[in-house]
């Protein structure tokens, strides 16, 4: 893995302009320690930065920015091309053509042969790229189908600058870009910051499967909307060069509806993936957590390898949080090298600190803590990690999934009134008496049930059909606007369906958070924690060709019955018994709320002091003290909400405030 970072429209000269691009580089050194470099045009006053962590061809034929052959193009590349090697062939370039064995030089002489976007198409992987054109005078951003690797532009100072990380762009000189404050309202909402915006002003996020071309020169100023598919600014245009709503309209085509041919073709595909995905020059091996998906993936490694694939997983004080047990019994079953790190409740809190400059900008799924310790636990031992993410979003897997049209079945016949009426009612009841409730019926129901029955209250008084019910499921803060002093008015909108009938909620609900929550909260959430320890990891799931098979899939082979990955059940069967993977799914978390009650109860009153709030000007502190009040008193559990605010205010203070540890 490695980190971009460039600029274009700057007539910076000497010693500035080589400054300037090497700043920017170190910047995100940590995402590629073993090499860095950086090339300049002064005269188109354009400049490509590259730090890598070397994967394939660990040799310097590897280094970048690299030029290719004909001199044409020279690229700056974060990512894996998986297929790299079949590329070359169809290449069909003479004997000795090649410098070395790198999947950077396949792209580029692929890019001279059959152009940009053909080349995108034929390309198996994770990536973005910053690629200029010396002879169009033109650069093109690209991003990979799903978002596995991370890709921002901008302005800054009348220039076009672009990064793998918001801390490149900030170390342009003279970044003074202000927070945008509709993205904050946003990200209130969603716990993360949706592409294709920022938090900063003039800054945006490229979205996934999406290609942006810039003409030299490009406009001084940012447009005063983030840039989607088909916009234009100036010389500035994006547009689609991979559509999920596409792959899910060929699914619709072309349905797998036997059951026998379905499952050989899923676990074939599977097995192609994960074999590309396992190919390095160094260390390899998997996170495990025990559960369906990276149960499945190490399987499917093992399968493959003639010795014991490592293994990686943590373990917890607190129990309920606790999965360490289940992937040791898994990892025991496929004879896995399996390295299990006990992490005590301190060394978690420790992580909290790190967390703005980790992320760049603020992020609040809190399983960034517990995600970010297991990377860092990897390291230790590999440089490239496989994941099982993405199952859950292609296959049928979220409890929302699930309980969300069961729900709304029993209350749709409600008046509206008598919908907010109950939901007051649950919330009337401590979230620790909902998890007692669910203890009692451990065998059947899903962990802390607590949490999630004050979440679905919050919700009943706001949703008059189901799919505002799921919007509700994905969204925070109600009222949102009125919270963040400055923001618009600004309402969440669904993404557009597929131009197919979507009857079956469950599919709307899977699509739609393909396109935002796997994106902008998992991919980014895994990519910053582990390229914080220069750590590479890879998804099997989200080779494009296992993505569009699972769309081809009928429901009923996604979710049958109370049964959620009902296909890659099957599939893991064969090689592990089920009564080692069936058990209620319940994330990947950490008891952050027991902790702002406790430990960290000192740390979250620095930040929502009501003086500081009100001098910073981003938050009206009344609504935020109330919640703090409440969750302080124990009734009601208002940790996602109050996570959001604290990681903003930590991000805004860039984590200076100290943490007890006791």
């Amino acid at each position: 893995m490695c980190g971009i970072a460039g600029y274009v429209g700057d007539r910076m000269h000497g010693d500035s302009a080589q400054s300037a691009i090497k700043k920017m580089a170190h910047a995100i050194q940590h995402r590629g320690p073993d090499d860095n470099g950086c090339w300049l045009d002064a005269e188109s006053g354009v400049a490509l930065g590259h730090s890598r962590l070397s994967i394939l061809d660990l040799s310097p034929a590897g280094h970048q920015p690299m030029h290719s052959m004909g001199g044409r193009y020279v690229v700056a590349f974060n990512g894996e091309i998986y297929n790299h090697l079949e590329l070359r062939s169809a290449l069909h370039l003479p004997e000795g053509s090649w410098r070395g064995h790198s999947d950077t030089e396949t792209l580029l002489a692929a890019f001279e042969a059959w152009g940009v976007e053909t080349t995108l198409s034929k390309a198996v992987g994770m990536f973005a790229i910053a690629l200029w054109d010396r002879e169009a005078r033109t650069l093109f951003l690209a991003r990979d189908r799903f978002g596995e690797k991370p890709l921002y532009y901008g302005w800054v100072k009348g220039a076009f600058v672009f990064g793998s990380e918001l801390k490149a762009l900030r170390a342009y000189p003279g970044f003074d870009n202000a927070v945008c404050r509709d993205a904050l309202t946003q990200y209130l909402q969603y716990m993360y910051v949706p592409a294709p915006r920022s938090i900063y002003q003039g800054i945006y996020k490229l979205e996934p499967g999406c290609l942006l071309t810039v003409k030299e020169p490009p406009p001084l100023i940012a447009p005063e909307q983030p840039l989607i598919a088909g916009q234009a600014h100036g010389s500035v245009s994006v547009r689609r060069w991979w559509s999920l709503a596409h792959a899910v309209e060929q699914g619709s085509l072309y349905p797998l509806l036997d059951e026998h041919e379905a499952l050989s073709e899923l676990e074939a595909q599977l097995s192609e993936s994960v074999r590309l995905q396992s190919l390095a020059d160094v260390p390899l091996g998997a996170f495990l957590s025990g559960g369906v998906d990276s149960s499945l993936i190490v399987a499917l490694m093992q399968k493959q390898s003639s010795r014991p694939v490592k293994t990686f997983t943590i373990g917890f004080e607190e129990a309920g949080f606790d999965e360490s047990p289940h992937a040791r019994a898994v990892a025991e079953h496929l004879g896995t090298e399996h390295t299990e790190l006990f992490v005590r409740v301190s060394e978690a809190r420790d992580v909290i600190p790190q967390l703005p400059s980790m992320y760049d900008e603020p992020f609040a799924d809190s399983s960034q803590i517990p995600t970010h310790l297991v990377c860092r636990a990897a390291r230790q031992h590999v440089t490239v990690a496989l994941s099982g993410d993405a199952g859950d979003e292609l296959f049928g897997g979220y409890n929302r999934y699930f309980w969300g049209p069961r729900v709304w079945d029993k209350i749709s016949w409600m008046p509206f009134q008598t919908r907010q009426a109950l939901g007051r009612a649950i919330q009337t009841v401590p979230a620790e008496g909902w998890d007692a409730l669910g203890a009692l019926r451990s065998g059947a129901g899903v962990l802390r049930l607590g949490e999630k029955a004050h979440k679905l209250a919050a919700r009943l008084s706001a949703v008059r059909t189901m799919d505002d019910l799921y919007l509700s499921l994905v969204n925070e803060w109600q009222h949102h606007e009125k919270l963040v002093i400055g923001a618009s008015a600004w309402r969440a909108n669904l993404p557009v369906l597929p131009d197919v009938p979507m009857d079956d909620p469950r599919a709307r609900m899977m699509y739609w958070d393909a396109l935002t929550y796997l994106p902008d909260d998992i991919l980014c959430k895994v990519d910053r924690a582990a390229m914080a320890v220069s750590l590479e990891t890879r998804v099997p799931f989200l080779d494009h060709r296992v993505a569009e098979l699972a769309w081809r899939l009928p429901m009923s082979m996604k979710i049958r019955g109370n049964t959620g990955k009902w296909a890659l059940r099957q599939i893991l069967y064969k090689y592990v018994p089920h009564e080692l993977i069936d058990r209620p799914k319940s994330g990947f978390g950490i008891p952050i709320g027991q902790w702002l009650r406790g430990p960290l109860r000192e740390w979250g009153e620095s930040l929502l002091d009501p003086s500081r709030l009100s001098a910073e000007g981003f938050f009206d502190p009344v609504p935020i003290r109330k919640l703090w009040a409440q969750h302080l008193s124990g009734k009601y559990d208002w940790t996602p909400r109050l996570w959001s605010v604290l990681m903003f205010q930590s991000w805004l203070g860039r984590g200076g405030e100290k943490i007890n540890r006791y």
